[in-house]
């Protein structure tokens, strides 16, 4: 047998990546999020396991460079206009939720018995939420232009910022060598050279952007192969020189892909830097998973414990006061609160650089593991069943709404003859508003209602009556003329949401025609106590269209040949 090193270690990364494949297809099955698979493999295959990771340096090199193009994807996507654009909710309610965490999270930390610096980092670690986790969810379920999707992405964004400047932050943070009380801080210091640095750097990024790097990216870009690699090249390339310059790999990447944000090429580059990046990223999360002890996880299983139900019950109810404080009606804030119910990746990226820095030991990177493992796992299930859960606790979360909640308010269908509503039409994105559309054209007196504000606007400034509301709010729906309404078509995308309405629709007296838009085949047929009386299938009716369409173009060719 050969003992040729370099195939000993082929040999290991071929079996390590059979073996995340095969976990991770599992956790797919289950609905969880392949990261917490890998993070369960590297604790399998380490030294707490069955031992069989022996090239610690290579699979740290590919777990830095994971970081490294991780950063430099969300640097990449946070261009200025999306900046401007946040809105004053996302950045209340980001910034909120931020400060509240960490106030919380810290004094919490240290009632547990960690020291402060430790108790900084965690608290720190606990107010991140994972941008790639809530986007996925909320794209499966075609949550992501909603009220509470738009809002969640906005203070995701805040989010991202924040971590950015955290990890500047505890860079610039001073250290005796040895991680914890010790380390000496003169936050005068860490506040001017951070200042001095974040100056310095945007002057070299404002020059770079307006006069550099747009000329080498077109260059760059005449190949789709190159302009990979050169993507691949600037964003590690500035993560080396963010290391050196003081900031952090991880600063130094996101500056790098901020740094093309504003190009043309940007979708170009990070469509094909998300799959490397998820790759990485695989021997990131093994790598700190062979890392961890089992003894440490032990000793941390209460303390993770406490943090996280703080993460799980906590966040959302930061959120949802802030929401509720701002306007909005409870269910929003339901249901934004609910996408900040976990910590990130970002999380234990940003503990794992303490222990690099020495500023905390191993111990703070197993608590903040096991909480991301927990947070994690329990929060996809809460984001996936969201609508189910709202109907369970909506009768005890009125002290999160007020008396007016003016942002979601809007002038009810009053039924009178300017405005007649035979038909009601809940949901009006791409299918839903040119049903709409279609049904005026034809003569019937249809409204549309809407949870999305700026679907609302367009559809009006198109001419069509559209209502801002919440089909899933009995007090809603009783503000209806549904006395005169003679069909409600439905068209939401979830069979929750459906449900509910439909329930919803009983509970205010509704005796007329239902009709639901089936997105979904596998959905659950019940439909409760009030039938539905035609259930349109926009796939299965598109399909059978296009064949009609296209069999009568044979045909009337045939008929021509002939």
């Amino acid at each position: 047998m050969s003992t040729d090193p370099t195939l000993s270690t082929f040999s290991e990364f071929a079996l390590l990546l059979l073996i995340a494949a095969a976990v991770g297809a599992v956790f797919v099955r289950l609905k969880q999020p392949v990261l917490i698979a890998y993070i369960v493999v590297g604790i399998a295959v380490g030294g707490a396991g069955f031992g069989l990771v022996r090239a610690h340096e290579e699979i740290d090199l590919l777990a830095q460079i994971g970081v490294a193009v991780l950063l430099f994807v969300v640097g990449l996507k946070l261009d200025l206009h999306h900046v401007r654009h946040i809105g004053p909710v996302a950045l209340a309610t980001g910034l909120g939720q931020l400060a509240f965490t960490i106030v919380i999270g810290f004094f919490l930390t240290l009632a547990l018995g960690k020291g402060w610096v430790e108790a900084l980092y965690v608290a720190v670690a606990l107010t991140f939420s994972s941008t790639i986790i809530i986007v996925k969810l909320l794209s499966d379920k075609r949550e992501l232009d909603s009220l509470h999707g738009r809002i969640a992405v906005g203070f995701l964004i805040v989010q991202d910022l924040a971590v950015v400047l955290a990890m500047m932050a505890m860079s610039a943070m001073r250290t005796d060598g040895t991680a914890g009380e010790s380390m000496a801080i003169d936050w005068g210091d860490v506040a001017l050279g951070l200042a001095w640095k974040i100056g310095v750097a945007g002057v070299a990024l404002y020059v770079l952007m307006r006069y550099l790097l747009p000329v080498v990216v077109r260059v760059m870009a005449r190949s789709q192969e190159l302009l990979l690699v050169f993507a691949i090249a600037w964003g590690v390339a500035l993560a080396a020189l963010g290391d050196w310059a003081g900031f952090s790999k991880e600063a130094g990447a996101f500056l790098a892909g901020f740094s093309l944000a504003s190009t043309g090429y940007r979708e170009a580059m990070s469509a094909r830097l998300t799959s490397i990046r998820d790759f990485l990223l695989l021997f990131f999360f093994i790598d700190l998973g062979s890392k961890l002890e089992l003894s440490t996880l032990g000793a941390e299983v209460w303390p993770a414990t406490v943090l996280s139900l703080f993460v799980l019950i906590g966040n959302p109810l930061i959120v949802m006061a802030i929401m509720g404080y701002m306007g909005y009606r409870r269910r929003t804030g339901f249901l934004a609160g609910l996408t900040v119910a976990q910590i990130s990746e970002f999380s234990i990226i940003f503990v794992a650089m303490g222990i690099t820095l020495g500023h905390v030991g191993a111990s703070a990177l197993g608590l903040v593991t096991l909480v991301g493992l927990v947070t994690i796992t329990l929060s996809t299930y809460m984001i996936l069943y969201s609508h189910r859960l709202y109907e369970r606790f909506a009768r005890w979360l009125g002290v999160f709404e007020r008396r007016d909640p003016f942002r979601e308010r809007d002038g009810p269908i009053d039924g009178t003859d300017s405005e007649r509503a035979d038909v009601l039409v809940f949901g009006v994105s791409r299918y839903g508003g040119r049903l709409l559309a279609q049904l005026r054209r034809d003569g019937v007196e249809a409204v549309g209602i809407d949870f999305d504000p700026e679907r609302v606007s367009a559809l009006r400034a198109q001419g069509l009556p559209v209502h801002f509301g919440d089909g899933e709010a009995v007090d809603y729906l009783e503000s209806l003329p549904l006395g005169q309404t003679r069909w409600v078509i439905t068209t939401l995308p979830q069979w929750d949401q459906n449900r509910t309405l439909l329930h919803a629709l009983r509970a205010a007296g509704y005796r007329g025609r239902i009709a639901l838009v089936r997105r979904d085949p596998a959905a659950p047929r019940e439909t409760g106590e009030l039938p539905v009386d035609l259930e349109i299938n926009p796939y299965d009716d598109a399909a059978d269209h296009a064949a009609r369409l296209i069999a009568d173009r044979f045909r009337d060719e045939a008929g021509v040949s002939a």
